[in-house]
């Protein structure tokens, strides 16, 4: 059973805590959307689906708020890539 995701705006990330260790995608405001900089999933906790959690999670954040991404991280935009009911949440630049 996956932990609730938090939404930590005071560190501009968002979060789940799974056996003790933190796994987060970090982001950072622009007008109109969030640039998706970085995912990180500790080591004990790879391999049990939380990146693609996490990613889903921010995507359905963003478009339920009206929001573009950035997806600069690699990971997020391979998965948006493999989803494309996600695409046109992409900020074109």
């Amino acid at each position: 059973v996956m932990e609730p995701i938090t939404h930590r705006e005071d560190i501009k990330r968002f979060e789940t805590i799974q056996d003790g260790y933190t796994a987060y995608i970090a982001y950072e405001p622009f007008e109109g959307g969030i640039g998706l900089t970085h995912t990180l999933v500790p080591k004990p906790l790879e391999g049990k689906g939380l990146a693609s959690a996490l990613t889903r999670h921010v995507l359905d954040y963003a478009g339920e708020n009206n929001l573009k991404v950035r997806p600069t991280c690699p990971f997020i935009k391979v998965y948006v890539e493999r989803h494309p009911q996600y695409r046109c949440l992409v900020f074109e630049s």
